[in-house]
């Protein structure tokens, strides 16, 4: 079969590999109908999560058809439409009975790794570096799901692909950010980063009863979208000063919740920028927090700070005075999909919310190495690329 494989920094390419087989009676062999290239498989593009290694599959935002599955799976059939969640999780730990799926302590083979580096273990990910446990990812026409039984979801009928499709990883990490957040009704809400998980986020935040949203980039395609689509207010970090413009447009107080939706290669101006990309340059420093200074410089007393950007180490120059002295909360952590996918489609059903719209790009999986170069210097107004592994070679926008 046909999958998008990691070469090295910024080398993608896309493979014949032999195709996945059941291995555990909790298995599931799917065969993906759509993919999508993540904001956070850039982390792994620019070459920034250790431990992956030439010929890895990347992807794990798929959904796709059961075509076999082993003895042990009884919620599923053959032909079954499915949406799988990114975070691998067996069902039976502790954290798992607590819906803490993303922290399971089973399904990460390779859990001594995060050990090692963190202290604890986390959920296997598909995709995503033998640190997550080195599973094969979707950017593929087939992948070996393990724990079947409890991550697959069967896909409502009438729903089209695209409309759940973000239901694998970045509509529940948009809002989970955004529950994190204790949304109140007539709530200030500010989002670094709009991009996918940036503008599922805002969405969430406004059905949550936020009265006002807040949307910060530099990248006017994106700004449009957060206006158009989420109305949200804009302020571009290149042209204003955000800590300042925010307190301005809330009387002086600053937002109740900021979400930091950019991660570790977030970008800004001035020393501050220059600093931190020299040091990450140099790895002396493994992350870029500069929307998570300003997000918390920007946040009123008392207020949160949520944080699905995803961090990969450490990170320099952190205000923990002000996070002290201004009582804040600070939430992070991969999402608990497993938790969302059944209210959340739900939502999707009743057309609350149609995550589609974030879609700018649709792709065969033999365009993907094209797909990643343009994602990650957002040519083209790209905000979201959907990857099919059956079309032929015709990017469409």
């Amino acid at each position: 079969m046909k999958a998008v494989c990691w070469h090295g920094k910024h080398d993608v390419q896309v493979d014949n590999v032999p195709d996945p087989k059941v291995l555990n009676p909790r298995d599931a062999i799917v065969k993906v109908t759509l993919s999508a290239i993540c904001g956070s498989d850039l982390h792994l593009y620019n070459g920034y999560i250790p431990t992956m290694k030439k010929g890895d599959i990347l992807g794990h935002e798929f959904i796709g058809e059961v075509v076999e599955v082993g003895s042990g799976v009884k919620n599923v059939t053959r032909g079954d439409r499915v949406v799988v969640p990114f975070p691998i999780a067996c069902g039976d730990c502790w954290y798992c009975q607590h819906e803490l799926w993303s922290l399971c302590d089973n399904s990460n083979p390779n859990a001594w790794m995060m050990e090692e580096i963190y202290g604890d273990t986390g959920a296997g990910i598909f995709g995503y570096s033998h640190l997550y446990g080195g599973y094969a990812g979707g950017q593929a026409e087939y992948v070996r799901v393990p724990f079947a039984d409890v991550g697959l979801e069967k896909i409502a009928p009438g729903l089209k692909d695209e409309q759940v499709l973000f239901l694998t990883d970045i509509f529940p990490t948009g809002y989970q950010a955004a529950e994190q957040c204790n949304i109140h009704q007539g709530d200030t809400v500010a989002v670094w980063g709009a991009g996918p998980v940036g503008l599922l986020a805002m969405k969430s935040a406004a059905h949550m009863g936020a009265a006002k949203i807040v949307a910060i980039d530099k990248n006017p395609e994106r700004l449009e979208m957060a206006f158009n689509h989420c109305q949200a207010e804009t302020l571009n970090f290149e042209e204003d000063d955000v800590v300042e413009a925010l307190h301005s447009m809330t009387g002086g107080r600053g937002p109740d919740s900021c979400i930091d939706a950019v991660g570790m290669e977030s970008e800004g101006i001035g020393m501050e920028a220059v600093y931190d990309t020299v040091k990450q340059t140099l790895r002396l420093e493994s992350d870029r927090p500069i929307a998570l200074r300003q997000a918390i410089k920007a946040c009123r007393k008392g207020g949160t700070i949520s944080i699905p950007g995803v961090y990969g180490g450490f990170v320099d120059k952190m205000p923990m005075g002000v996070v002290f002295a201004k009582g804040l909360t600070m939430k992070a952590g991969q999402t608990n999909v497993q938790k969302y996918l059944r209210p959340l489609m739900q939502m999707v059903e009743k057309n609350e919310i149609d995550p589609s719209f974030i879609i700018t790009h649709r792709m065969s999986l033999d365009e993907a190495p094209q797909g990643y170069k343009m994602f990650a210097q957002k040519q083209d107004g790209c905000v979201k690329i959907v990857l099919n592994p059956q079309a032929r070679s015709q990017a469409t926008h």
